[in-house]
């Protein structure tokens, strides 16, 4: 049989450290089968080729001449074929420059292998980055961190390639770059990463890198703390195992410390993370229910406006486009579909689509920001063109007069078909020519006429923000109301008989109805002065001088602030509601209270994670680690101790110098 690809040792003689024979070596005296089949269970857990039986040996040896990646063969003769790397690495590359030559060759073979094989098998995936770790960076670069990362494989420790990029960055007095302190949350066992940080990957690294810069400015800067970098490589091949020690060869990187032993720059990563995760929750559970909603309206409205990918940008291009004059008047439904809109809009997510349009320069009446009542898909809305300095949008005691004001004349500009068009010019000739308005809330309000035009505002619906003014500036509102049925010089029956309904809402009487339209008519000059008791300053209201309202607002406001921002009961039982009925309410993500091995605090878990990273440790370097946490060494090792008998009833770690770890509590800590 052919063996095309190599990489095998062949012989009847291949010492171990120990003396015996290595377990990958194919020895050509053995018995092989005539058949054998790769796909099938024929070994033991520490596989040797001296010792399976002939059938295994031919199927073993026919992977080997298949290639060697056939997903479909056992992972013990992938690991027997491993041990034979694991040795040309560890024992021979150190000795032999023919070995050494050869390492870049045997690091493709790793890589092919994991790809073929690492999701298949935790153990062997483990085994295989640990040992391509290992040729890699036994001749290590300088400013490491300066480095795209490669793939790395998670594992119950920060990867050797990590470990090192930090620790030098550290030497070399630099902060940590982005692109490191992003593989370092995600790789790092102290880190929580939630669910939206995993699930919306790639908005969590655009969010991660606003926060570090907003966080850490260039960057986390380490300290060169005394803990020295060393790796110490756990081999998978039972030719490193004596009858009661293992041969674990170990990498040191000279004065490199191993910031994994401190907790303190971990916690400014976790506030980093945090800060990053926060902004994608309710875009990851709608993705969460259904992921083909991840571009759509509904879950971009949930994320910051910097994350808006490039189909959701042209739909609110398009959107712009429609707007004659800067408006665009349509259903709520008809809005909803030119944005792609998928689901019923709920309160929460047409808040969001207001702020949305809002940031893109696009105002929304009703303005539901403001606190009116949400649209139905058949109610009509208005779209507008916000300035680009349009100064602040709403707000204000005589801004909400005069929303007031146009909400009430919409009734009067209503009641009269004929004339009602001349009305609304001369209130939008009015608006305009309010000067104590900003742009942004005089465009505003100009949509909001096209809107009250459509659907003017009940008399019912405004009785109530009028309850607790005082009768004086109710009448001179009711005065103000008799002055919008002169633009056109007549006065329809129609027009006082709305008057009076208007009166009547006031609780003004309403036989003054026609008093203040004879006088509006004459130009006189209306002045009501409450009570000194009541009030300082007198409020007068000219009709001559209606085109300047804001002299008129300014003093009415005073009589009028408590009243203009509308409660939630005023908004009906329907809007109270959130969710839909048939919707269940989101999920949320809760981060665990600890990331800590045993249960133990922060200082202990990083003393335990460092003590698992090798077999056997002297005190002196112990002793440095323990410095570094802040611990008593002795004490520190107890405790440990103590949180592996009560989780798993075995000891952590044996001895006094060297400390030995158990090797029963590493498989624990993988499981």
């Amino acid at each position: 049989m052919v063996l095309p690809d190599g990489m095998v040792y062949v012989g009847t003689s291949l010492p171990t450290p120990y003396g015996r024979n290595d377990p990958c070596l194919i020895d050509p005296s053995k018995p092989v089968a005539k058949v054998g089949n790769y796909a099938e269970r024929q070994t033991t857990y520490w596989p040797s080729y001296a010792e399976v039986s002939p059938d295994a040996r031919r199927a073993y040896l026919t992977w080997l001449a298949s290639g060697r990646r056939d997903p479909a063969a056992d992972v013990g003769f992938v690991f027997l074929f491993f041990y034979g790397l694991e040795r040309r690495v560890l024992l021979d590359a150190p000795v032999d420059e023919r070995a050494r030559f050869e390492l870049p060759a045997i690091a493709a073979e790793l890589r092919g292998l994991l790809s073929a094989y690492g999701a298949a098998s935790g153990s062997f995936r483990h085994h295989a980055h640990q040992l391509l770790e290992w040729v890699e960076l036994a001749e290590y670069p300088p400013r490491l961190y300066e480095k795209p990362v490669p793939a790395l494989a998670e594992a119950y420790e920060l990867p050797l390639y990590l470990r090192l990029a930090l620790g030098q960055t550290a030497v070399d007095g630099v902060p940590v770059p982005v692109h490191i302190a992003l593989a370092w949350a995600r790789m790092a066992p102290t880190v929580y990463l939630r669910t939206p940080a995993q699930r919306c990957a790639d908005e969590f690294e655009k969010m991660f890198h606003q926060e570090y810069e907003t966080q850490c400015g260039r960057g986390i800067q380490l300290p060169h703390n005394r803990t020295k970098l060393k790796f110490s490589y756990h081999p998978a091949s039972s030719g490193f195992r004596g009858s009661s020690e293992v041969h674990e060869p170990k990498l040191t990187f000279g004065n490199i410390p191993d910031i994994t032993v401190l907790t303190g720059p971990t916690k400014k990563l976790q506030a980093v993370v945090d800060a990053a995760t926060k902004p994608l929750e309710s875009y990851s559970r709608l993705v969460g229910r259904d992921p083909a909603f991840k571009e759509s309206l509904e879950a971009v409205l949930q994320l910051p406006e910097p994350l808006w990918p490039l189909a959701v940008r042209e739909v609110i291009q398009n959107l712009q486009s429609r707007m004659v004059d800067g408006v665009a008047e349509m259903t709520f439904g008809a809005l909803l579909a030119a944005l792609n809109a998928k689901t019923i809009f709920t309160k929460e997510k047409t808040l969001a689509l207001a702020r949305v349009l809002e940031a893109s320069g696009i105002g929304f009446e009703p303005d539901v920001l403001g606190e009116a009542k949400l649209p139905k898909p058949e109610d009509p809305v208005v779209v507008f063109k916000l300035p680009a300095e349009s100064g602040a949008i709403r707000g204000g005691s005589s801004f909400h007069v005069a929303v007031l004001t146009l909400q009430l004349a919409s009734t009067v500009v209503g009641s009269d078909n004929e004339t009602s068009n001349a009305k609304a010019g001369f209130l939008r000739e009015a608006v305009r020519s309010w000067q104590h308005l900003t742009p942004g809330q005089a465009s505003r309000l100009l949509a909001l006429l096209r809107l009250l035009h459509q659907a003017p505002t009940s008399l019912t619906a405004l009785k109530k923000k009028f309850e607790a003014v005082e009768l004086p500036a109710k009448e001179a509102i009711a005065a103000f109301m008799a002055t919008l049925v002169r633009p056109d010089g007549e006065v329809s029956p129609a027009e006082l008989k709305t008057l009076e309904k208007v009166y009547k809402t006031l609780g003004v009487d309403p036989q003054k109805v026609f008093s203040d339209v004879h006088g509006a008519a004459a130009g006189k000059r209306l002045t009501i002065t409450p009570a000194p008791a009541k009030d300082d300053a007198g409020l007068r209201l000219d009709p001559e001088r209606i085109a300047a309202l804001q002299r008129d607002t300014e003093r009415v406001s005073a009589l009028l602030a408590d009243i203009f921002v509308e409660s939630e009961q005023a908004q009906g039982p329907a809007a109270a509601s959130t969710t839909p009925v048939g919707e269940q309410p989101e999920d949320t993500d809760a981060a665990p209270t600890s990331t800590t091995l045993l249960g133990l605090d922060e200082a202990h878990s990083s003393f335990a994670r460092m003590l698992v990273s090798q077999r056997e440790w002297s005190r002196e370097d112990l002793l440095d680690i323990a410095g570094d946490l802040d611990l008593m060494l002795d004490g520190a090792l107890e405790h440990i101790n103590d949180a592996a008998f009560d989780a798993h009833d075995i000891p952590f770690s044996e001895g006094d110098d060297p400390v030995i770890v158990n090797p029963e509590i590493l498989e624990k800590i993988r499981a």
